[in-house]
């Protein structure tokens, strides 16, 4: 009985087939739905076509009144990639970002938690210097913002951390508040990929208002308790 059953069945599927005059059935397996890990060489090939395209970038204040581009500092192979606001005076000086005062600081609560810089990644929402060092227009947010995401999906990090309310805006849009959101993993998706992301204040605010440190202290705690529980080299 189990043996006519079956070629019933399958006589049944049979005419489905050639009612519906199919030519091509999937085979009931599990779809790869992740792509593979890019090489460093692939990292380092389209990093230095992202970089070309900002480069080309016609008509930007911006562009005009810095010295230089800065474009990233560290390991494009790290799962951690951290993103600030935009060059000040140093960073334009030098073509790194973070190498000012806000940069020594930030090395120091890296070191807290057990990172060492050289093995994460990090860049800027804009790869310009403002003038007078100003916050960037949202104009030149959303301009940048487009390079930015595809700065993410080249390095492609497990943990994104988010340094400032321009950082914020650029991938969250302007209606949040930093002081609100900090210290609160979020996810977020970028051109179809999902990243875990976390807001903290930048580095130049806690110079301007040392008072604030605490709370970053604690959002640096919940950044080394994430490492640890995805076990991310540092």
């Amino acid at each position: 009985m189990e043996i006519e059953n079956k070629n019933q069945n399958n006589n049944n599927f049979q005419d489905m087939i050639d009612l519906f005059e199919i030519d091509y059935v999937y085979e009931n397996k599990p779809i790869k739905r992740t792509l593979d890990k890019r090489s460093f060489e692939d990292k380092q090939s389209l990093l230095e076509n992202l970089k070309k395209k900002i480069l080309e970038i016609n008509d930007c204040e911006l562009k005009k009144s810095a010295k230089q581009m800065v474009f990233n500092d560290g390991n494009p192979e790290s799962q951690i990639m951290i993103i600030g606001e935009g060059p000040g005076q140093k960073e334009d000086e030098l073509g790194k970002p973070f190498v000012g005062d806000a940069g020594a600081l930030l090395n120091k609560m890296l070191g807290a938690i057990n990172i060492t810089r050289s093995n994460i990644y990090i860049t800027n929402v804009v790869n310009y210097r403002p003038p007078n060092n100003r916050k960037p227009e949202p104009s030149e947010i959303n301009r940048y913002s487009v390079f930015l995401r595809e700065h993410i999906n080249i390095i492609d990090p497990e943990i994104l951390i988010l340094m400032g309310s321009t950082a914020m805006e650029a991938l969250f849009g302007q209606k949040l508040k930093i002081s609100k959101e900090r210290g609160k993993w979020k996810e977020i998706i970028v051109n179809q990929k999902t990243y875990q992301t976390i807001l903290t204040f930048h580095p130049a605010y806690l110079l301007r208002q040392p008072e604030q440190k605490k709370y970053s202290w604690t959002d640096l705690k919940m950044i080394r308790k994430r490492i640890d529980e995805l076990k991310i080299s540092t």
